[in-house]
């Protein structure tokens, strides 16, 4: 009986084991060419903001983030509440001195790159400076009308909208925390943030044209409306004058209190 509970427990371990659960089994290194892959542009190193984000029409987006530390914990949080690994490529680090490297470089001098069960998990090469701050930089995939990220680094914070992407009509879009200012430069909306402290950042926004269609469909409905109202009060009106054609709406109240005569 011990022998058939061992064997058991054993199947279980294993079969736990080889699906990844476990987290000491398998290959958590990112293949070098999503690791070291081609950047779209460039990097926007030299932002005053700790944390900047380029959201692009493609649904991706650009991340750039100031940070001090043994090491900085990539994840996204689903509906479950749980954390899984964020998906990142053509990875970055700067040293303070102004000098980049690839993710397999990073990686060369000391520092590390792991995927692991419920986050990316990248520690700075061995040499890069203790007391001063360096930079890391990922690409990552987004939504086409919403961008969401947890704050993996608390700080001030700016993300760059797409070409013609607005934030001013609240049924529209969002923002989470509410930026504290925003400003429109070469046609792009640039939301700024002095201090974030909370969990995550959100914000949803819509083409410029979606105003003029919602606006549109707004006022057709609007017109929809005062045309049936019109028409209905017409109908009754009609109604009404056919009723009283017919006698319909003769007035018989007089006629409630008066009795058959007597024996009938």
């Amino acid at each position: 009986m011990n022998r058939r509970l061992l064997l058991a427990s054993a199947a279980v371990v294993l079969l736990v084991a080889t699906s990844g659960c476990l987290g000491f089994f398998g290959d958590n290194e990112i293949p070098p060419d999503r690791l070291d892959g081609n950047v779209t542009g460039e990097y926007n190193w030299d932002a005053d903001a700790d944390v900047y984000i380029n959201v692009s029409e493609r649904a991706t987006y650009q991340a750039v983030y100031r940070f001090e530390g043994d090491e900085l914990s990539l994840y996204r949080n689903d509906g479950l509440g749980t954390e899984s690994p964020l998906y990142v490529e053509a990875v970055r680090y700067r040293y303070p001195n102004g000098t980049v490297v690839n993710g397999t470089t990073l990686i060369e001098r000391g520092g590390s790159i792991e995927e692991q069960r419920d986050a990316v998990v990248v520690e700075p090469p061995a040499d890069a400076p203790s007391n001063e701050a360096g930079q890391l930089a990922f690409t990552g995939q987004s939504t086409p009308k919403q961008f969401s990220l947890p704050t993996f680094v608390k700080g001030s914070y700016e993300i760059v909208l797409p070409e013609d992407r607005r934030v001013d009509v609240p049924i529209l879009s969002s923002t989470r925390p509410s930026a504290d200012r925003q400003s429109l430069e070469d046609g792009r909306v640039h939301l700024h943030w002095d201090d974030v402290q909370r969990d995550v950042i959100s914000v949803r926004f819509y083409l410029e044209r979606d105003l003029y269609i919602f606006g549109g469909i707004l006022g057709v409905s609007t017109l929809v409306a005062l045309v049936g109202g019109l028409y209905y009060r017409r109908r009754i009106a009609e109604l009404r004058r056919q009723r009283e054609e017919l006698g319909l709406d003769v007035d018989t109240s007089d006629d409630t209190g008066r009795r058959p005569p007597p024996g009938m």
